[in-house]
């Protein structure tokens, strides 16, 4: 066997032996993380009421068992009989405390102007909130109620958020790029009672007039009762129009707090149902172990509300006093040094990135770049979305991080609203890697027999045994959760990843191996676009690949079928099509007319045909982005 390159060495880093998980470990006895976890996995029970003790969560009942799998692993209850409130734990204690002057959210709007930036201490936070859930109150929103969000993130939006949480109210947000048809579908299926929105997004120094479309959506879902924009009158009057309210719901712990929605190969997106308990296990063990947070010092995730890392990186962060950095603008605007200033100004000691982002400042040709300033503040680096390339992820190590911060990859997704595999500091780091499971996390590669794959060998990654964070189903639809998870293997997760576990322990993920695709880090499935495509008059059929791009990683390419008697409409005409109502982020990058799709013999389109079309060059990721226009016109060829 080869001596693994590894480029992080927690040996040569003093401070890694004074991290949180290094005390934790040596509390209980342990003299390694690999022997941490197989006992975390070995007793799942045992390792999460240790843990949430050791993270300091405060309850306002103490639960009386902490896992309930009588009604088998789909359906695992844990902290039964528990009430706790993430509210509580992440804003009202830390006032009560004594750490109302501490900054808990730092605010970067798209101009990069200093009159536009914002900090918000505890107290400040804790004020929002409080006026923020009078309102919410005053409307009638209690237990069990939809407050859905569609915009980014802002003060504001973790003041609704956490308002939310203090009602014992589901909190939902909505990515700010999607378009009309999207929200719709989403505040429909929640049945939400109230859409917060901006009236114009800031992007590139440009505005979008997304409160058009948030309005607009909400028209056409009857149990909306308000549109409310931040950077509109109608918010400061809503807030003025009921006292405010500072007491907090005593929540079950296994009571839903947080929907968000992911895409499947399907179509239809997916509500995944989260707990109040179930956030503060997993995104505080994830934001402690992993990453080492401590009061004060600033964490930036460069991430949207309306995907997982939003919420996540809020309450793991504000679990312990970590101030957040919102970043509301496009990294690259007014200029391609405006992330690294950001970094220096603010002393952020943790800031993550995809590769996409990375691969996006690799290629700024202008500015200093991250060696022109002063970023000796970083301890760590994060990254999460898609696999790296070991150039990118290279780069991101040497330039961003100097050489002295591990890159923590984690990898999970939206129905644990956490990780299957997480690096940490306390391990020997490879590049593009992974680390190792989880703490409390039961994973495995199994091959297509439902064996535990050979070491080095690529298969499915598996969960094999229930956590505190997972989907409690999906919302009004257990019978395709249960579809999704569990059907293809008796009684065991299949997260549908490609993964692989080396000889020395180190742990990759591979792709999908389902026909999700991730544009930039955002999943979509091929079904909800088609769906798009097909919804224009001269559209009967449709079929969406991802294509690889140097950038973003992937790219939508599209193949449809005209109607009869219709003259084939412009692929411009199309690709606007699908951005008015995906929103421009997903909007594809080609379409392409044909005469048939490859189908079945009941009909359904085999995606993998257009997909194994080879590419005409080999090699490099810059290579299969130069080819991408030639082989999707042969696919277009091999299929029309």
């Amino acid at each position: 066997m080869t001596t693994p390159n590894y480029l992080w060495h927690p040996d040569n880093h003093a401070w890694t032996r004074d991290s949180h998980l290094a005390r934790f470990m040596r509390q209980h006895g342990f003299d390694s993380q690999d022997d941490l976890h197989a006992a975390s996995v070995r007793d799942t029970a045992w390792f999460w009421d240790a843990a949430m003790k050791d993270m300091g969560v405060e309850w306002f009942t103490p639960y009386a068992q902490v896992k309930d799998d009588s009604r088998g692993f789909p359906w695992t209850k844990w902290f039964t009989g528990g009430e706790v409130n993430i509210a509580h734990n992440c804003v009202d204690r830390h006032v009560r405390d004594g750490h109302g002057d501490e900054v808990a959210l730092y605010y970067e709007a798209d101009s990069d102007r200093p009159e536009d930036r914002r900090a918000l201490t505890f107290a400040e936070l804790k004020e929002a909130v409080d006026d923020c859930a009078g309102a919410l109150r005053a409307m009638g929103i209690g237990p069990g109620d939809s407050v859905a969000l569609y915009a980014p993130m802002r003060p504001e939006t973790v003041a609704v958020m956490m308002a939310s949480f203090r009602l014992g109210a589901r909190f939902v947000p909505i990515f700010c790029g999607y378009g009309e048809a999207a929200v719709v579908e989403r505040i429909e299926s929640c049945q939400a009672r109230v859409l917060f929105a901006v009236d114009h997004l800031h992007r590139r120094g440009k505005s979008v007039a997304t409160g058009v479309t948030a309005r607009a959506a909400a028209e056409r879902v009857p149990s909306v009762q308000r549109v409310i924009c931040f950077d509109r009158p109608e918010w400061t009057r809503f807030l003025s129009g009921a006292p405010s309210f500072d007491g907090c719901e005593r929540t079950a712990a296994e009571e839903p707090c947080l929907l968000i929605y992911t895409s499947g190969t399907t179509g239809r997106p997916k509500g995944t149902v989260h707990t109040h308990a179930g956030c503060l296990a997993q995104m505080g063990k994830e934001t402690r172990y992993a990453f080492n947070l401590q009061p004060g010092e600033p964490f930036f995730w460069f991430t949207d509300i309306g995907w997982m890392m939003g919420p996540w990186e809020i309450i793991g962060c504000l679990l312990y006093r970590t101030p957040v950095v919102l970043f509301d603008g496009a990294p690259d605007f007014p200029d391609s040094d405006r992330l690294w200033r950001t970094l220096e100004r603010l002393k952020v000691v943790t800031f993550a990135a995809s590769p996409t982002l990375v691969r996006l400042f690799m290629r700024a040709t202008e500015g200093k770049g991250p060696g022109g300033h002063d970023l000796s503040q970083l301890r760590l680096l994060g990254s999460t979305g898609e696999p790296w390339d070991e150039t990118s992820y290279r780069w991101y190590f040497e330039n961003v991080g100097g050489g002295r911060c591990p890159v923590i990859n984690i990898s999970g997704g939206t129905e644990i609203v956490g990780c299957h595999l997480s690096a940490t500091p306390l391990i020997p780091l490879r590049p593009c890697s992974l680390g190792r499971p989880g703490l409390g996390m039961d994973v495995d590669v199994f091959t297509d027999e439902g064996k535990s794959a050979p070491r080095g060998s690529v298969g499915h990654l598996v969960c094999k045994q229930p956590a505190p964070s997972m989907t409690k189903g999906f919302l009004n639809d257990d019978a395709r959760y249960l579809e999704t998870y569990f059907s293809q293997f008796t009684d065991v997760w299949y997260h549908g990843d490609w993964a692989r576990q080396d000889e020395d322990g180190t742990w990759f993920v591979l792709g999908r191996s389902d026909d999700t695709i991730k544009v930039a880090g955002k999943r979509v499935g091929p079904a909800e676009v088609e769906g798009v495509l097909t919804s224009h008059p001269a559209i009967s059929e449709a079929a969406t690949i991802g294509a690889p791009d140097e950038l973003k990683g992937q790219v939508l390419v599209c193949f449809v079928v005209v109607r009869p008697g219709w003259a084939d409409p412009t692929e411009a005409e199309l690709i606007a099509h699908v951005a008015a109502q995906m929103g421009k982020p997903l909007a594809p990058k080609a379409v392409h007319v044909v005469a048939s799709l490859p189908k079945t013999r009941s009909g359904k389109i085999l995606r993998g045909t257009i997909l194994r079309v080879p590419p005409l060059t080999t090699g490099s990721p810059a290579a299969h982005s130069a080819d991408k226009t030639c082989r999707a016109t042969r696919c277009r060829d091999a299929i029309g």
